[in-house]
């Protein structure tokens, strides 16, 4: 049986933090991951080429026929057509960027190994639509994109769950998509800008007002009262309050109360405290510089509206402020008053007055009472990955490996 095998390649270094600890397919954009995209429009198994660390969680699977496909490629009409017609030996570039092959186990093997490759025929893919995710704010700008995407991909064919008449919709009830389990009261909901998809089980609690494009993932809960903005993605059992627009939540990750959040993502297993405000544009209204780890300083973005973006197990105190384009490593615990700096490396605890390393058995422990509250234990694969990563980000918090 043929699959499907997304490869990192160099901008993976541009979407760190949050691919510290997974592949780039499996970064959430719209409703489904990219992995779960792709399986989904091809109808094949997917698996990773990846970082080394990562390959004892992400192993590669054999198969007599893979597709070696861009991890930072959503699928398109247009691309899984052409994909369909390959033959083997055969690859799409677009302009030295490899996109997609088609190989054998035997080229497989040889690429895995990196011995003699035998010569594959490119073909540029100029002219052909798709989508690729290359820098941190397209996770949040072309987030409108994957979710109209999904949001056919999910819904066709199938009947929505009636909303109860305790709410009111503005727009076309085809927008509005609500999973088995699912439950809204007393809300306004406008599709007019976008669909709205509630997954499985997910709640939304009284008086909440929702704009579209907007996915709610299974067991997410919307505080009462919430305001949301699209296009927003909130992953599954998140816990999300207060005022959200154009941000992208993983999973397990709360902002359960008031404050403001825009033009952000935020990582697995993050906790907001309550009144924590993130700013999306300068007060000089000015483009936003970012911090970049693959040229280790701050680069422009093109982009006036950018938030934060905050790395898996990460949290904040009550008040927190973060400046425009502020960028948090893994495992950070940021507090106190005033803003803390725009860059906050991996396994650093503090804030404005300064930081300093947060110790590994203190970290995991505090990772630990935050997945025991969903039932869940910290693995020791994610241990071996989350100690790697402290390694390697030694040098930015200033210590020797």
């Amino acid at each position: 049986m043929a699959h499907i095998m997304l490869f990192d390649d160099q901008i993976r270094d541009h979407l760190l933090p949050f691919t510290f600890t997974r592949p780039v397919g499996e970064l959430r954009i719209g409703a489904l991951t990219i992995r779960e995209k792709w399986e989904r429009w091809m109808d094949m198994p997917v698996c990773f080429i990846t970082q080394d660390y990562l390959a004892r969680k992400y192993p590669i699977d054999e198969a007599e026929e893979s597709f070696i496909i861009n991890g930072s490629v959503l699928p398109s009409p247009q691309l899984c057509a052409l994909l369909r017609q390959m033959e083997f030996g055969e690859a799409f570039l677009d302009g030295d960027q490899l996109i997609a092959a088609k190989l054998s186990a035997k080229q497989l093997d040889q690429l895995v190994e990196e011995e003699y490759f035998e010569e594959v025929h490119g073909f540029d893919l100029e002219n052909t639509e798709y989508v690729q995710i290359k820098h941190l704010w397209d996770l949040y700008g072309k987030n409108g994109y994957a979710i109209e995407q999904d949001f056919e991909l999910l819904t066709r064919g199938r009947k929505s769950e009636e909303l109860p008449p305790s709410n009111q919709l503005i727009g076309d009830p085809a927008r509005l998509f609500i999973e088995a389990g699912a439950r809204v009261e007393g809300s306004l909901i406008n599709v007019k800008h976008g669909p709205v998809y509630l997954g499985r089980e997910a709640e939304v609690m009284e008086g909440c007002l929702l704009r579209g494009g907007l996915c709610i993932g299974a067991g997410a809960t919307l505080k009462m009262g919430t305001k949301i903005y699209g296009p927003t993605t909130i992953g599954p059992h998140c816990r999300i309050g207060g005022e959200v627009k154009n941000s992208v939540f993983y999973g397990n990750s709360n902002k359960s109360h008031d404050g403001y959040l825009g033009n952000s993502v935020i990582g697995e297993w993050c906790n907001l405290g309550a009144d924590t405000n993130a700013s999306n544009l300068k007060n000089t209204l000015s483009e936003v510089k970012l911090w970049n780890y693959q040229t280790e300083y701050f680069k422009p973005t093109g982009e006036q509206f950018c938030g934060l973006f905050m790395g898996d197990h990460s949290k904040c105190g009550i008040n927190s402020m973060f400046n425009t384009g502020t960028v948090v490593g893994l495992c950070a615990n940021i507090f106190g008053g005033g803003f803390p700096p725009r860059f906050i490396p991996s396994f650093t605890w503090g804030g404005a007055g300064g930081l300093q390393s947060y110790e590994v058995d203190k970290a995991f422990e505090s990772m630990e009472r935050m997945m025991a509250l969903r039932n869940l234990e910290l693995g020791l694969e994610d241990r071996l990955i989350l100690l790697r990563i402290f390694e390697d980000t030694a040098r930015y918090r200033g210590e020797e490996v």
